[in-house]
């Protein structure tokens, strides 16, 4: 079986349980991932994440496999954006806070 085939083969409910045992460290019957196996269910989690689940988030893998990166500026750009004004504004001088 190709790589890309096993991605296609998984369904959502897989996705879940492999996401779970990726976070706990456990299988859902309860034993342990050996070290093998948290490498290989992380790469898993991550192309399968690339390719069926899109995101916006800043640090990410695209569905090409490469690390997608946004900066600082296009972060806080795109989120002035979505709510039309400044996110957060605080004064360093603490006189300004009295």
């Amino acid at each position: 079986m190709q790589f890309e085939d096993l991605l296609a083969s998984i369904t959502p409910e897989t996705f879940q349980r492999l996401v779970s045992a990726v976070e706990i460290g456990r299988w859902p019957d309860g034993v342990a991932l050996t070290e093998r196996q948290k490498e290989d269910t992380i790469q898993l989690v991550m192309a399968y994440q690339a390719k069926y689940c899109p995101s916006d988030e800043p640090f990410r893998v695209g569905a090409d496999g490469l690390l997608v990166t946004r900066s600082k500026r296009e972060m806080r750009d795109a989120a002035v954006a979505s709510k039309g004004e400044r996110i957060a504004s605080f004064s360093l001088n603490q006189e300004d806070s009295k």
